[in-house]
């Protein structure tokens, strides 16, 4: 649960919240063939709820008021590795400041698999 204090009180988001809108962001760049597994739990999530599930490959945790995200994605087979980590990095960086007031302190992006077109 990530939270955050305001004059009006305290809001709290929850996981899967950050792990969607996370998510949708890193999938959106030029690149990204999709999400990896980053932990054996996620490998048992695969394994429960099907190979697609929103927190895959996402891990979201505060720190002193700033956010660290860490990251686990597939690329395409051919393309510029460090030009889609610092993509992905900027538009996961806005997209999440933009929607929920927080700053995020950094951002792990880890390359776990390459894909093929096929």
């Amino acid at each position: 649960m990530i939270t955050l204090q305001n004059p009006l009180g305290t809001i709290s988001m929850t996981a899967d919240y950050f792990a969607e809108l996370v998510s949708q962001a890193a999938r959106s760049c030029y690149g990204v063939a999709g999400m990896a597994t980053g932990s054996r739990t996620d490998d048992l999530k695969s394994i429960v709820f099907g190979s697609d599930f929103p927190e895959k490959g996402v891990r979201v945790t505060q720190h002193d008021g700033r956010l660290t995200i860490e990251l686990h994605i597939k690329v395409g087979y051919g393309l510029n590795i460090a030009t889609i980590v610092q993509s992905i990095t900027h538009k996961v960086r806005h997209e999440v400041e933009a929607a929920t007031g927080l700053k995020v302190g950094r951002i792990e992006v880890s390359v776990d698999d390459i894909v093929a077109d096929d």
